[in-house]
């Protein structure tokens, strides 16, 4: 039964409030070519809830999830073992219905916990301060760019050719609405990253440099001399983090000088869920606090003198007037930070190092492994837990043919970058500490054999 709950007259009346003649005219923006001249080809009119139910169990049974086999996809989005107890913990009542927390003396737990998450990720990510989170790695790294252009007061960004595609495009969605110039370009093959060049790249127009790190093929590189480049010529130096489980074992980009931080955070207590929900990590220097987005939660004391928690800066549009915001982001997502923090509490400073030696040792093992499959080379020779092979031929077919095998070997360069011909025998591993030995066999066996 269709849940109509407004008549005709109902839409009119909205309609004409609204000041249009036909819901057509609000979706005018949208272009032509995007838009639906009919029904979705293939889908019946109607169906009972039982027969969707049954259909759509069909259409599950053939997907081939994360737990059924062998699985090497990284990219930004990471298989890593979840205890248990995160699950239980964020499924309380106080934090599962907990509405934001404006009202500190209604919210004290939740407050504490946004508190508690800033410190472990700007402990983390190596700066003086970080927000409550924001929607997600990508977002969060447009975020940066916007808050590197209010700063500077220039409308430049250089974009590393090693910044995750998807992050990218983010990006230059964003970019069509505030006039800021992206410069970008796609990665080389090869074991060096692009620093020289961002480095030669930086003129007095740009705002800032955004590098991933490690970047989306896997490697690492010293980011202190660019760092000092952007400084030379008043630019921010913007890092990247998609995976920071790698943060227990590599230097932070704070320590190395970045201006500011961001990642994504799905690695520690959130896990894959279709792509997301995920959470976003956002730090910076303690001199642009008053420049980031999102919100703030600190430490005070009541009227009694006992410890207690605030929203001490909040930036998005809600609070103050709409051009003075620093962001429209109207979320932090909550449950995904509590998830994120609990999994940090849980490991701690120590069991995330081993946890992060794990994920290196596994890495380093299966590279060795798999770059002894006759026409494989291991191009990423410094990386973290996740590496890029060059295959003899094209990887999409490979790919597609081991998944098939209930193999899910990487994330093909071609995919991520079509019509990039440099790139598409490029084959991106990740190994967490879900991947076995076995695993990793099965892998090479499997890829000896299909490339034979």
């Amino acid at each position: 039964m269709r849940y109509l709950p407004l008549t005709q007259i109902d839409r009119d009346a909205m309609l004409g409030v609204i000041g249009v003649a036909t819901i057509d005219d609000l979706f005018v923006d949208v272009p032509e070519a995007a838009r639906l001249d009919g029904p979705i080809h293939g889908l019946p009119m109607h169906a009972s809830e039982m027969a969707v139910e049954r259909h759509m169990t069909a259409l599950s049974r053939k997907n081939l999830t994360a737990g059924d086999g062998p699985f090497f996809l990284g990219c930004g989005a990471y298989k890593h073992h979840v205890p248990a107890s995160v699950d239980h913990l964020i499924q309380r009542g106080e934090f599962l219905t907990a509405y934001t927390p404006y009202q500190p003396e209604i919210a004290q737990g939740t407050l504490q916990m946004l508190f508690e998450f800033q410190t472990q990720v700007a402990r983390l990510l190596g700066t003086d301060v970080a927000n409550a989170s924001m929607y997600d790695g990508s977002t969060a790294c447009w975020e940066a760019i916007g808050m590197a252009r209010r700063i500077t007061k220039r409308g430049k960004a250089i974009l590393s050719s090693g910044l995750h595609p998807h992050y990218v495009s983010v990006a230059k969605t964003m970019a069509k609405f505030t006039g800021d110039a992206l410069e970008t370009s796609a990665p080389t093959l090869g074991a060096e990253t692009d620093v020289d060049a961002l480095i030669a790249a930086i003129d007095k127009d740009t705002s800032c440099v955004v590098v991933q790190y490690p970047d989306i093929l896997g490697r690492i590189t010293d980011l202190k001399p660019l760092a000092d480049a952007c400084h030379a010529n008043k630019a921010l130096l913007i890092a990247v983090v998609t995976e920071p489980v790698a943060l227990g074992a590599i230097k932070s980009p704070g320590e190395m000088d970045a201006d500011i931080v961001v990642g994504e955070g799905q690695s520690l207590g959130v896990g894959l869920q279709f792509g997301g929900p995920y959470v976003g990590l956002f730090g910076c220097k303690e001199k642009y606090v008053r420049q980031m987005p999102g919100r703030l939660c600190g430490e005070t004391l009541d009227a009694d003198g006992r410890r207690g928690f605030v929203l001490t800066l909040s930036t998005r549009e809600q609070h103050i007037r709409r051009e003075k915001a620093t962001s429209n982001i109207c979320t932090n997502s909550g449950l995904c930070a509590l998830a994120f923090s609990i999994h940090m509490t849980l490991l701690g400073e120590a069991g995330l190092r081993q946890l992060a030696a794990i994920n290196h040792a596994g890495a380093v093992a299966a590279a060795e492994r798999l770059s002894q499959v006759p026409g494989v080379e291991l191009v990423t020779t410094r990386f973290f837990n996740e590496f890029t092979l060059k295959l003899p031929v094209e990887a999409r077919p490979i790919v597609r043919t081991l998944a098939d095998r209930g193999i899910l070997a990487g994330v093909s360069l071609g995919r991520l970058y079509p019509g990039e011909d440099a790139l598409a025998n490029g084959l991106v591993v990740a190994v967490t500490e879900t991947t076995t030995a076995e695993d990793v066999e099965t892998l090479a066996a499997a890829l000896q054999e299909v490339l034979a």
